[in-house]
């Protein structure tokens, strides 16, 4: 896994306009034309290794033109577009149609339908290509072919195995009365067919990963899941039937909330080793397709109104993997929550095997998992099942306290070169520096870390206040309290009103003005005498674009609205943002910024990107993509829930009887209403209207009472 590590935010190029598709731990990203072209970071891709490089179809050696894709499902597309004119003909008369379906591969029915009155004599070839790259290899840009991919033909196929990897995929094709011709060199699929006039001519094609010198089908044929797979592969579309139903007056929200149920649901990942858990979250797509510590832990928090469980399988999965033993190359320690777990094949050609490998250089990860526990419990998670967990929570808190906390803060810094340079949420290289645009050095603690560490141990004092521990409950209440204090001296930047980003290695404050003490906002951990001036510097015309909040300020020195960490807006760093200011009181200004957000998703499609450029609403009236952002991305799929959800003012406890609900839908948002949300152990059914703050619910059990106001922000309460 040499350099395997490294990736910070700059991914490989796929193509303007390319089209993912993403199913599982699988994707697919290609041209819009559906051709996936060599050279580029597209790809079919399985297990983190890039199956196929190239997949190009031609007929009569011309490309095939772009007419339209349509999508639906995230993991389907149908690509339409025809092929070069005919002799004599002025225009084309055949039309190209790819269906295509990913999921453990790739299942594509190819139809070509003529329009002319004669019959159309055609050539058909799929240029196929194989580099089994590893899909670390490709996002750094040291993609290289791999020497030893050998190619066998088969009837109707070809076969691409790396030797040293044993790694690869099989090809295949059917073409009912049409012969198919297999080519080694170079290596294509060549179909002679003869389309009749008004007619068609079909191909199936199928592309089958080889992993482990195990071959293995791909999840679709004829359009279908197949049975037998469905359970293998963890790919339950029933899903939806579970999830609440939305109705609203509003219909570009209720366009982004499917959209987004949508994109969560394709970025589920099942455990084959435990198919009774429910499903952990995958980052994103297209590079992140794997469970993520930091990602996938509050992309569960932000999604808890849509699935609990979805939370509790992540928190299962991460604790299964939990630190056991120390290892500077991986950064394991015990205890730590990991950073992100792998499958592909290592780049000195050693297989990984089954268990993948992990990486464990995330500072944030552990805190995080603390603080979804006790946000799933105060959602109604049986206290059986918390219990159970409680043991991980207490390791990780263990974790912070031995190995990672310097001078009263939790801290990070690389254990070699091969790690993660920055170790929080902004983790390239030049994520986290000062006003004058100088470049922090580690060990730095960062703000909102210390937030989440708060948090975390608000969270286990209710734990223990629960049990009836009461030693263990005023433990942690005292760590809880003497970590804010110190953060709000310390990390306070009195001449300027804000928080510094953090403290670098001379314990200096970095003294950026930036999105991070959002979060802060949104822990809890910020004193009341000093959040107005936060909420104030978020909405500032430095911060606040009109569709979101900056990661940094447009006066600081590293400022580039272009940029991955240094200008940009990140969805779900905005959304907790307006989370914590909605925690704080400050009602009119979680509005402007959930509407901007709300704004934003329509103007991409109804999906929030992974981010986009930091330009400001006045100057494009439409948001500027990020070239490489991913799409979907889980968080920012989560993020427009949670936008619902602080709107709502929906603050449970249901361990202690209660939940807060008081809806604060802005002016010209419509009306809402939750059939079936999932809270304290069963279904609610939740109405709001706008400009009213009293909401009707109905199906709470006999022992949740409905407190219909907001819950004022106490320095005790954990969570959002």
């Amino acid at each position: 896994m040499t350099g395997g590590w490294t990736f910070e935010g700059q991914p490989s190029p796929i193509g303007a306009g390319a089209v993912t598709l993403v199913a599982g731990g699988s994707f697919c990203v290609s041209s819009r034309n559906g051709d996936i072209l060599p050279g580029s970071a597209q790809g079919i891709y399985y297990a983190d290794t890039r199956l196929l490089s190239q997949w190009e179809l031609r007929v009569d050696d011309g490309p095939i033109e772009e007419l339209q894709v349509v999508t639906g499902e995230p993991y389907h597309a149908t690509f339409l577009g025809r092929a070069p004119r005919r002799p004599g003909q002025a225009e084309s008369t055949l039309l190209v149609t790819r269906d295509r379906y990913v999921g453990g591969g790739l299942s594509e029915d190819l139809v070509i339908r003529n329009m002319s009155l004669e019959p159309a004599g055609l050539v058909v070839t799929l240029l196929v290509g194989s580099d089994v790259c590893d899909l670390f290899e490709v996002k750094t840009h040291r993609v290289h072919w791999v020497a030893d991919v050998t190619t066998a033909t088969e009837e109707g196929s070809l076969r691409m195995v790396s030797v040293s990897r044993a790694r690869g995929a099989r090809v295949a094709a059917e073409a009912g009365d049409t012969p198919v011709l297999a080519v080694p060199a170079p290596r294509m699929l060549l179909f002679r067919a003869v389309v009749p006039p008004r007619g068609e001519w079909r191909a199936a094609l199928k592309v089958n990963p080889i992993i482990d010198g195990a071959e293995t089908e791909a999840w679709y044929c004829d359009k279908r899941l197949k049975p037998a797979l469905a359970e293998q592969a963890g790919w339950l579309f029933e899903w939806d039937r579970s999830l609440p139903e939305v109705t609203t007056s509003n219909a570009a929200l209720g366009a982004v909330l499917r959209q987004s149920h949508r994109d969560i649901g394709a970025l589920r990942l099942f455990d084959p080793e435990r198919p009774d858990l429910p499903p952990s979250v995958a980052a994103g797509a297209p590079w992140f397709m794997t469970l993520f510590g930091r990602d996938s832990l509050l992309t569960s928090l932000l999604v808890l109104p849509l699935d609990p469980g979805l939370a509790y399988g992540t928190l299962c999965r991460l604790a299964s993997l939990q630190g056991t033993k120390t290892d500077p190359m991986t950064e394991e320690e015990p205890g730590k929550i990991l950073h992100e777990l792998r499958y592909g094949a290592r780049q000195d050609g050693a297989a990984v095997g089954v268990g993948g490998h992990a990486y464990y250089g995330s500072v944030d990860s552990s805190p995080l998992f603390v603080v979804l526990l006790g946000e799933l419990r105060r959602w109604g998670l049986n206290p059986e099942a918390a219990w159970r967990l409680l043991p991980n929570a207490d390791a990780a808190l263990e974790w912070i306290e031995r190995y990672g906390t310097r001078d009263g803060f939790l801290c990070y810094r690389r254990k070699t070169d091969q790690g993660l340079v920055n170790q929080g949420w902004k983790d390239s290289f030049d994520g986290i520096n000062f006003a004058d645009g100088t470049l922090a050095r580690p060990p730095i603690a960062l703000a909102e870390v210390q937030g989440y560490v708060y948090a975390a141990y608000v969270a286990r004092h209710y734990f223990a206040r629960e049990a009836g521990d009461a030693e263990a409950e005023r433990h942690y209440r005292s760590r809880a309290a003497e970590l804010r204090a110190r953060f709000n001296e310390r990390f306070w930047l009195p001449d300027r009103g804000y928080f510094a980003v953090g403290l670098d290695h001379e314990g200096r404050p970095i003294d950026a003005l930036a999105s991070n003490m959002g979060h802060c906002l949104w822990s809890g951990i910020v004193d009341r005498d000093k959040a107005a001036s936060v909420a104030g510097h978020l909405l500032s015309p430095r911060m606040f674009t009109g569709f979101g909040i900056r990661t940094l300020a447009s006066d600081m020195g590293a400022y580039n609205p272009m940029s991955y960490h240094n200008g940009s807006v990140w969805p779900h760093d905005s959304a907790l943002a307006a989370a914590g200011l909605m925690r704080y009181g400050f009602v009119e200004e979680a509005q402007r910024v959930a509407c901007g957000l709300l704004d934003a998703a329509r103007a991409f499609g109804d999906r929030l990107p992974e981010l986009f450029c930091g330009f400001d609403r006045g100057e494009f009236r439409l948001p500027v993509p990020y070239p490489t952002s991913c799409s979907p991305q889980a968080w920012s799929s989560a993020a427009p829930i949670q936008l619902v959800r602080l709107l709502l003012r929906i603050d449970p406890w249901v361990p202690h009887g209660k939940v807060w609900i008081s809806p604060a839908l802005p002016e010209g948002f419509g009306d809402l209403h939750i059939s079936g949300m999932h809270l304290a152990g069963t279904r609610v059914d939740l109405d709001a209207r706008e400009g009213s703050g009293v909401p009707h619910v109905t199906g709470l059990p006999d022992d949740v009472r409905l407190i219909p106001e907001p819950r004022p922000p106490a320095p005790s309460r954990a969570g959002a």
